[in-house]
């Protein structure tokens, strides 16, 4: 069994091999990435492995990303510290979804479910499976229900140009500049929209491509963006997310 292991934390990474090497023996770390855009490279380059164990938070996004055009299907455990993505993991065909620490028999467990679905799914049928699968689109969030007054008030994706975290507070800015409180983390409201729309430019905040009006540098490979409508204060993107955002902004 050939595994690939996507974790941006050296320490998490090796506790997850020393685990892998005690409750399945056979099986060979392939190949292993701590970042989205790594993961993509090395799945784009290599034979595809049996299964995928995936840290949901990597260095320059949610791994969920790998799943947004429908094309990769393979069998995929979820290692994650944050439980509020389970939902999300399991419509990109989570096999299982393990909090960390992950322990000897959460693997055990979820390796048994892998093999399970082989054996069931074999040949054809799971190439079957798996073009099925791959046609299913991806949903999102449509619109966003946010706090107005003593009211609510919903407002189509369509219309929101960033969200940002502010004393972890989660606020929705629309196009018109209009500001709306939300319930939940920004990590949450990322887990629910379209990752071709919306890029995590920084820990405080979400962009969406139409907000973008341009960016340049910052120095030490940095970017600075000016967004519609503007907001308080600079927007940065650091050096680590600045390729991943020129990739994103020019599809």
């Amino acid at each position: 069994m050939r595994l690939f292991i996507a974790e941006d934390e050296a320490p998490a990474r090796e506790r997850l091999i020393e685990t892998i090497a005690r409750v399945a023996p056979h099986a060979v770390v392939a190949g292993s990435a701590g970042s989205v855009c790594a993961a993509r490279d090395w799945l784009a380059a290599h034979p595809a492995p049996d299964v995928l164990l995936l840290d949901i938070q990597l260095a320059d996004g949610l791994s969920l990303e790998l799943f947004r055009d429908g094309a990769l299907t393979l069998p995929t455990i979820f290692t994650t510290a944050y439980d509020q993505f389970a939902l999300a993991a399991f419509k990109a065909l989570a096999i299982d979804y393990l909090l960390k620490p992950v322990d000897d028999m959460q693997l055990r467990n979820a390796f048994a479910k892998v093999h399970a679905l082989r054996e069931r799914f074999s040949g054809a049928r799971a190439r079957e499976l798996g073009d099925a699968l791959a046609a299913a689109p991806a949903r999102y969030r449509q619109r966003w229900v946010a706090r107005k007054g003593a009211g609510f008030v919903a407002v189509p994706v369509q219309q929101v140009a960033y969200f940002v975290s502010v004393d972890k507070l989660t606020f929705m800015v629309g196009s018109d500049g209009a500001r709306h409180l939300l319930d939940g983390s920004l990590s949450e409201v990322e887990a629910e929209i379209d990752p071709q729309l919306f890029f995590r430019v920084n820990r405080q905040m979400l962009v969406a491509a139409r907000a973008v009006a341009r960016w340049s540098s910052g120095g030490k490979g940095r970017l600075i963006l000016e967004l519609l409508p503007k907001g308080a204060g600079e927007v940065q993107v650091s050096q680590e997310r600045a390729a991943a955002f020129r990739e994103w902004i020019g599809r």
